[in-house]
């Protein structure tokens, strides 16, 4: 077949795909109008207060000439690991703090910096985009699950199965002289203080920077709503047509193996398209509890195709590809499944042995955290992550001076 049939095949398919979307719309009103409402409240409720702070600060800091001053010196760290500059340790601490898609918002911003090849933003963004502990343990484990002691089996399995993602991408594109074409031009690195000044260069007022950066933000965020939103819609429109059961009725006739209902393999198949409604629907469906969080968990590495729409608008304009990020997500689901599996019970003992399941219902006893609870929350952790990098930035510097002074004497 010809490329050109095949991309007129593919336009046709989509164009065929759009109208019967729009025609479900007209068809199922109500049942859409009500999908769409859960997802505009779940980002308005939960997404927007948990994300805005960290996107904020993650523009400033990068405007301001911290990152990539921290970049020089995280380079012995992060290059060995992951074959990925100092530079990509930011975008791995506020992914795994704040959760998706700042990952991958920070990842491009560091290649349109051009201070990263492709194939390092490749492999950063496969494993720097993840689930936060917030929405682990407050929404996954308390609001939905409803059992707080899980939080720490959830956590440990998704943040295991991240270091074995970034470490299996760093063979991805080691033909290609570890990252670098020989076409490929990167700005050079800065030693010593120097880098945060060449960083910042003109750099506007700090009160443009903070306008630049509120602004910014809420563009992605706004674009995040609505990626919620559709892909709710989607997954209702896809139930009520009776996709979703057919296919877990094939699922649980195919995969015996294992011991899937057909609640838990519909629930696995939302899933798929979009994380909190395929966990929601995991945690009411009927099965045992550590069926259910290897299912979760696996929903959380894979993160759905909603979040997978967010990674590729994050990306645009970028020439970062998006297939190894998604081949990344299916190591990463299946990583955190078998994971879960096997710190299921040694976690469990430890956690009761400890007594921490009182201690965690004491502080998480809220099933809906308000807007304005998970804003403090976030602005908090952001704050602390925050003063983390300037500390390390002060102390670099002062270790910059001290082997300046020491090296002229």
């Amino acid at each position: 077949m010809s490329v050109s049939k095949r991309q007129r095949i593919k336009a046709y398919l989509t164009a065929a795909l759009v109208l019967v979307l729009a025609l479900s719309l007209i068809v199922f009103p109500k049942e859409t109008f009500q999908a769409s409402l859960e997802g505009l409240n779940l980002w308005f409720g939960v997404v927007l207060p948990a994300l805005l702070p960290f996107f904020v600060m993650a523009e400033l800091l990068i405007h301001l000439g911290v990152i990539q001053f921290l970049g020089v010196f995280l380079e012995p760290v992060m290059y060995p690991l992951f074959r990925i500059p100092g530079v990509g340790a930011f975008a791995v601490a506020l992914g795994l703090a704040s959760g998706y898609p700042l990952g991958a918002k920070l990842t491009a911003d560091l290649r349109r910096e051009r201070l990263i090849t492709q194939i390092e933003a490749e492999r950063l963004v496969s494993f720097a985009n993840t689930a936060g502990p917030l929405f682990i343990a407050g929404a996954v484990a308390v609001g939905m699950l409803g059992l707080p002691e899980m939080a720490l089996v959830l956590m440990l399995a998704h943040y295991i199965s991240t270091i074995m993602v970034g470490f299996f991408m760093r063979f991805y594109g080691s033909s290609q002289q570890g990252g670098r074409t020989c076409t490929e031009t990167v700005n050079p690195p800065i030693y010593g203080t120097n880098a945060l000044f060449n960083a910042r260069g003109s750099t506007a007022h700090i009160g443009s920077l903070f306008y630049d950066a509120v602004m910014q933000s809420l563009r992605s965020l706004n674009f995040i709503g609505g990626c919620i939103m559709i892909f709710s819609v989607f997954s209702r429109i896809l139930n009520l047509a009776g996709l979703i059961p057919a296919l877990s009725d094939f699922l649980t006739s195919v995969l015996p193996f294992f011991d899937l209902n057909q609640d838990l393999a519909s629930s696995a198949i939302s899933g798929l398209l979009e994380i909190d409604i395929g966990i929601q629907a995991v945690a009411q469906a009927k099965a045992t509890l550590i069926q259910k969080l290897v299912v979760i968990s696996a929903i959380i590495g894979w993160s759905g195709l909603s979040v997978h729409m967010q990674v590729a608008a994050m990306i645009r304009g970028t020439d970062i590809r998006i297939k190894p990020y998604i081949i990344a997500r299916v190591f990463h689901a299946v990583c955190a499944g078998i994971t879960t599996a096997l710190l299921y019970h040694p976690v469990g003992l430890i956690w009761r042995q400890l007594g921490l399941s009182v201690l965690v219902m004491a502080k998480l006893s809220f099933s809906q955290p308000s807007m304005l609870a998970i804003l403090g929350l976030s602005v908090s952790m952001a704050a602390l992550i925050g003063a983390i990098f300037v500390l390390l930035v002060l102390l670099a510097y002062l270790l910059n001076r001290i082997v300046f002074f020491w090296v002229r004497k």
